[in-house]
C-alpha cells in the first residue's frame, strides 16, 4: 500500500493513501481529532468509571492514538493495557518521518512504541502495556475482554468491509458490560447497525471539520 505524508491544519502529520483517496486522519488536524474523539470522549470517559482500562484499537495506523493514550495514562497514573490491530503496518521509513510532538522526550517515546515487537505484550512503564498485532479484524480471534474500543478504520466509502454488521457483532462480543466504542464516524447506517447489535448510541459534537462523532455503549 503506497502512503504519502501530508501536513494537516494543526501542524501535525498524517498519511494519504492514493489508491483509496483517503487520509489516516482529518486534514483539519490529526492530533486534535485524535485527542477529541479517542481521548476526550473515549479514554477520559471510561477512566472516570474504572481504575484499570483495557483498550482495543481497530486501525493502529501511525500509532498516534497509542501515543496519546500512553501519555494520558502516565499523566493520570492510569493502568492501561492497549491492544492495537493493524492489517497493513506502516513501514519504518514512513513513521520515522512523522513528528507528533515538539517534545524530544515524547517523540523518543513515540519511536519506542513504533519499534516495539509485533505480537507480544511490551511494558513501557508502570502504567502502559502495548500489544501490536498485525492482523485483519475479520481474522482476529481473542478471549480477552475490553473496556474501550477505538474504531479508527478508514471511512465506509473507502473500506466498506470494515463497516459490516459482522464486525460490530464481534466488537460487541469482546466488550465488557458497560464498555464503550468511540469513532469519528456518524453515518446513519453505521449507527443503525450498532443499535441493531445492542449498543446504546450517543451523537457527540465532532472534532473540527465534523459536526458529529459517535460513542456507543454496551448495555
Amino acid at each position: 500500500m503506497k502512503r504519502e505524508i501530508r501536513l494537516t491544519a494543526d501542524g501535525s502529520p498524517t498519511l494519504y493513501v492514493p489508491e483509496l483517496d483517503e487520509t489516516y486522519h482529518s486534514m483539519h488536524g490529526s492530533v486534535q481529532e485524535a485527542k477529541h474523539v479517542f481521548i476526550e470522549h473515549g479514554l477520559k470517559h471510561v477512566f472516570t468509571q474504572i481504575e484499570k482500562v483495557h483498550v482495543l484499537e481497530i486501525g493502529f495506523g501511525t500509532g498516534l492514538n497509542a501515543l496519546l493514550s500512553a501519555l494520558f495514562a502516565q499523566e493520570n497514573q492510569l493502568l492501561l493495557s492497549y491492544v492495537g490491530l493493524e492489517a497493513f503496518p506502516v513501514e519504518e521509513q514512513i513513521w520515522t518521518a512523522l513528528t507528533y510532538s515538539s517534545s524530544k522526550e515524547e517523540q523518543t517515546y513515540y519511536k519506542e512504541l513504533m519499534r516495539s515487537k509485533w505480537g507480544d505484550p511490551q511494558e513501557f512503564n508502570t502504567f502502559f502495556t502495548l500489544t501490536k498485532i498485525a492482523v485483519k479484524i475479520q481474522e482476529w480471534q481473542s478471549d480477552e475482554k475490553f473496556d474501550l474500543i477505538y474504531f479508527d478504520a478508514f471511512g465506509p466509502n473507502a473500506q466498506g468491509d470494515m463497516w459490516q454488521l459482522s464486525i460490530f457483532e464481534k466488537l460487541y462480543a469482546v466488550l465488557n458490560q458497560g464498555g464503550v466504542l468511540v469513532t469519528y464516524c456518524a453515518q446513519g447506517q453505521f449507527k443503525r447497525d450498532l443499535k441493531s447489535v445492542g449498543f446504546s448510541i450517543e451523537a457527540l459534537p465532532g472534532p473540527p471539520g465534523k459536526r458529529e462523532m459517535t460513542r456507543a455503549t454496551k448495555i
